[in-house]
């Protein structure tokens, strides 16, 4: 999936450059925590309107990649 990258930006002067959504302040970390913490994406959904089923698969793929590109890194 590499057309996550189409609904992430990162900018030093929103959250700090941390990894965001488009047009929100909602870091990826806080989706990934959302979802670790046992939320589901109906309830992140519930809570976050601004957010789409679309941005929290952006995010669990964008981590997915990180990951990838750590291991190839350190390789």
């Amino acid at each position: 999936m590499k057309e996550f990258a189409s609904y992430i930006s990162i900018k030093p002067e929103v959250r700090f450059g941390k990894p965001c959504i488009k047009g929100t302040c909602i870091a990826i970390a806080d989706i990934l925590q959302w979802l670790a913490s046992g939320m589901s994406q109906e309830e992140i959904l519930e809570d976050y309107p601004t957010l789409s089923k679309e941005h929290i698969m952006a995010a669990l793929a964008f981590a997915a990649n990180r990951e990838a590109m750590i291991k190839i890194i350190a390789a």
